[in-house]
């Protein structure tokens, strides 16, 4: 025998066929307003997709700025999904709906306004970056404490790659907010580096052997920008010189810092090879009782 569950539940079967049978045409209806409605928004998702993907291409080729191209391929993507959704709406005859929803927006308009103000002002900074352009795609940069090297500015925030890998997205409004440091905008970064010499060395021999032994080295600028070093500051064991070297951010055939790896060996072996000491810190101890020290 059929429990009482199992003879409510074709009973209710029953009714819902009864239902569908009754209504019909009306389901029917509803199913094809439906599905030519989703139907129609994969159809602009596609497309936005596409021409997305094709535009960039071709600003890409016609610009030269990777930043700009994808930003404005990405606005015209946005821009051919909402005249999709405009679509859906009006095949789901929500057109009068969104109509009234415009013309008496009153404070609800304010309250959506309020709500959005962040994505708003997301995307105004976008623009202004777009347009005025600080950093380009591959540019190495620091944005509120955070450097990286820039991907690419979306409508929202911009994509930045960290030395150790992480994919950081920023607010563009943030960095329009805050300061913005372009380490390669120009196409050169200055790097430096110290070395500490014995006190009684020859040091105007010591400086021209690091300047002769770095300008050897594999991405180090030798003409407009020169290596340079100085005597920096006296320490308690050692004299400090300062070595700086500037390398071409636009040439990546070596990384900057195999470059600057590659300086610092490149001093070490010629001042060793030259017999100029480099000592480690020393520790001088005085004894004022006039006793000898014990040892264990």
């Amino acid at each position: 025998m059929l429990s009482l569950g199992a003879i409510f539940c074709i009973l209710t079967a029953m009714e819902e066929f009864e239902f569908l049978s009754s209504d019909w045409p009306t389901v029917k209806n509803w199913l094809i307003i439906g599905g030519s409605a989703l139907a129609t928004f994969m159809i602009f998702l596609f497309l936005a997709r596409k021409s997305r993907t094709l535009l960039s291409r071709r600003l890409v080729k016609r610009m030269d700025d990777d930043l700009l191209a994808n930003f404005l391929a990405g606005v015209f993507g946005s821009i051919v999904i909402l005249i999709g959704l405009l679509i859906v709406f009006r095949i789901i005859g929500l057109t009068g709906v969104i109509s009234g929803m415009l013309a008496g927006a009153g404070i609800s308009a304010f309250i959506i306004g309020f709500a959005l103000k962040d994505i708003g002002e997301n995307f105004l900074a976008g623009i202004l970056l777009a347009f005025k352009r600080p950093f380009r795609v591959g540019d190495l940069v620091d944005i509120g404490g955070i450097r990286g090297t820039v991907l690419i500015l979306n409508l929202r925030d911009t994509q930045i790659k960290t030395p150790d890998g992480k994919d950081v997205f920023i607010p563009n409004a943030n960095i329009i907010k805050n300061p913005l440091v372009n380490f390669t905008i120009d196409g050169f970064l200055r790097y430096d580096f110290t070395v500490g010499l014995d006190y009684g060395s020859d040091y105007r021999a010591a400086l021209s052997i690091i300047l002769e032994a770095i300008s050897t080295v594999e991405g180090v600028l030798t003409e407009n920008k020169k290596p340079k070093a100085w005597i920096s500051d006296l320490s308690e064991s050692t004299l400090n010189l300062q070595v700086v070297f500037w390398v071409n951010t636009f040439d990546r055939k070596i990384s900057d810092m195999e470059v600057k790896t590659d300086a610092v060996i490149s001093v070490l072996t010629a001042l060793e090879k030259a017999g100029i000491n480099m000592p480690a810190q020393v520790l001088e101890i005085k004894n004022f009782q006039g006793k000898s020290f014990k040892t264990a």
